[in-house]
């Protein structure tokens, strides 16, 4: 109910003012909404055993009154649930026989170098990443990207050692130089912990101090007359496989 209160401002004038007084549920608003709401609930599982119980009555009573329908009717809907669950199946198993195509196809096409040539770096990258899951190295990741400091694809060796590899894909007239050596020579073990240093490319290494360098610090350089057969073998090139 509303009520009026009068009160004097600071200029001496009165001011009345009308205010409605806030009703309190005994218990707190809380627990008085918790308990609409658990009747509610009750309310609905009453109603829901009811129907299911009614339902059932009603089946029941359909089955003694027809039980050649019945039986009609339950052999239809056995057969309805049977097509669907080999619809299921069948779409399932063309999935399956599809992905597996796929599958062989990107084997298949995996061994070809010349897929090589109409790649990105980056599908370089998991192109390699995936000659290495097959030719038995573990824990394959694609690194590559900016800031990657020359560390493309990372793994684990068949012996335990730490591969760090880098990844040039180039055109076949560009020739990878010793100074791209010479980089990932500085962060290939400092920086990255390698036990096994390789750079990989499509194309071919420039002879000169570069690939003295590789041979004097002991990093693995693979062209592509040796990516070549590594693809089509899955025999990595000598070196890869035990320590030197």
């Amino acid at each position: 109910m509303p009520y009026v209160k009068s009160h004097i401002r600071r200029d001496g004038a009165r001011v009345r003012a009308h205010y409605r007084k806030r009703r309190r549920a005994r218990g707190g608003g809380v627990a008085r909404r918790g308990r609409s709401g658990g009747g509610a609930w009750s309310a609905a599982v009453l109603v829901g055993g009811v129907s299911a119980l009614v339902l059932v009555v009603l089946a029941v009573g359909f089955v003694r009154r027809h039980p050649y329908w019945s039986v009609l009717l339950a052999a239809v809907v056995g057969l309805a649930v049977a097509a669907l669950l080999f619809a299921r199946a069948r779409q399932r198993a063309r999935q399956r026989a599809e992905q597996a195509r796929q599958w062989a196809e990107q084997a298949r096409r995996d061994r070809l170098i010349a897929v090589t040539d109409e790649m990105s770096g980056s599908e370089f990258e998991r192109w390699f990443a995936r000659l290495l899951e097959a030719s038995g190295f573990r824990q394959v990741t694609v690194t590559g990207g900016s800031g990657d400091r020359g560390a493309d694809v990372v793994a684990v060796a068949p012996d335990g050692r730490r591969v760090v590899a880098q990844c040039k894909r180039q055109g076949i007239r560009n020739r990878v130089g010793s100074a791209a050596i010479q980089r990932f020579a500085g962060t290939c073990r400092e920086v990255h912990g390698g036990q096994l240093c390789v750079i990989v490319t499509n194309s071919f290494f420039t002879a000169g101090d570069g690939v003295r360098l590789a041979r004097q610090l002991d990093i693995a350089l693979v062209d592509r007359a040796a990516l070549e057969t590594w693809a089509s073998t899955h025999t990595p090139p000598p070196g890869l496989l035990v320590a030197r």
